[in-house]
């Protein structure tokens, strides 16, 4: 069995964090890293109501690496390409709440929260066929991905 609760993020000597992650996230994970480089070095309060405009379609998720065949949006300031990853988004806020539980249990001052650490990473592929004409198939495959994220005090 792996060992799932390993984070790439180490805090140095002294310092207060708390954790939490997504393991096996029916998510894309194009989406999600689009929105973990967005939301990295927010703080708290600032990243839950960006993932909450996301949601509701108001804001843009600015894609920057991930950005073939993506249209561009007129609302996105500095960059043209951008989309509203709706499903990702509901997905990370499960995730950084459960943070902000954890940080609440350790008695961190949740008012000066910020997001040290986002990152997402692809996990395993769920393989599926879908059946075609003349006793053929196709692959339909579902990503997964991981989400980790660790709060720090700012």
């Amino acid at each position: 069995m792996a060992k799932k609760n390993t984070y790439s993020y180490q805090p140095k000597d002294g310092e207060q964090v708390a954790k939490a992650s997504g393991h096996d996230l029916k998510i894309s994970p194009k989406h999600s890293v689009e929105i973990c480089r967005t939301i990295r070095n927010m703080y708290l309060e600032d990243a839950k109501a960006f993932l909450e405009d996301v949601i509701a379609k108001k804001t843009v998720v600015p894609f920057k690496r991930h950005n073939k065949k993506v249209g561009h949006r007129s609302d996105l300031k500095g960059w043209p390409s951008g989309r509203y990853p709706v499903k990702a988004a509901t997905e990370i806020l499960k995730v950084i709440e459960n943070a902000e539980a954890n940080a609440e249990d350790q008695e961190l001052d949740l008012e000066n929260l910020k997001l040290v650490h986002v990152c997402a990473n692809r996990g395993v592929v769920i393989r599926g066929w879908t059946p075609r004409a003349f006793g053929r198939a196709s692959p339909s495959n579902t990503p997964t991905t991981h989400i980790q994220v660790v709060l720090g005090e700012a």
